[in-house]
């Protein structure tokens, strides 16, 4: 069975970081594509980072230069890593893995920017 979960989420007050993991169980992500997504209330879910097998990394444009997305495939975990936190960054973070039309993911874990 394949479980991505996720963790890391938290308050914090804006200007403030905060690293969130996604661990994965039941598959090997050395060969996925490993994103993070995010949705708040009432807003589509958006792709926030994503990172290729081949460790490529792409970012949504406002979070260029503010989130890190980085894998360890010895851990089989990948992370966020989120610095100058908005308020506008709040929402639910959840971790995809994609491979082949393979697509899992994870139960998310809510992040809150509010002073």
């Amino acid at each position: 069975q394949v479980r991505l979960v996720e963790s890391g989420g938290g308050l914090v007050q804006p200007g403030g970081s905060l690293r969130l993991s996604c661990v994965a169980s039941g598959i090997r992500i050395n060969i996925f594509t490993m994103s993070w997504f995010r949705q708040a209330p009432g807003n589509e879910r958006e792709l926030v980072a994503l990172t290729t097998a081949g460790g490529i990394a792409n970012y949504l444009d406002s979070v260029q230069g503010r989130f890190t997305i980085s894998r360890d495939n010895a851990k089989n975990t990948v992370y966020l890593q989120m610095n100058n936190l908005k308020p506008e960054d709040t929402a639910v973070y959840y971790c995809d893995a994609e491979w082949n039309r393979n697509i899992y993911r994870g139960q998310g874990t809510q992040v809150t920017v509010s002073s």
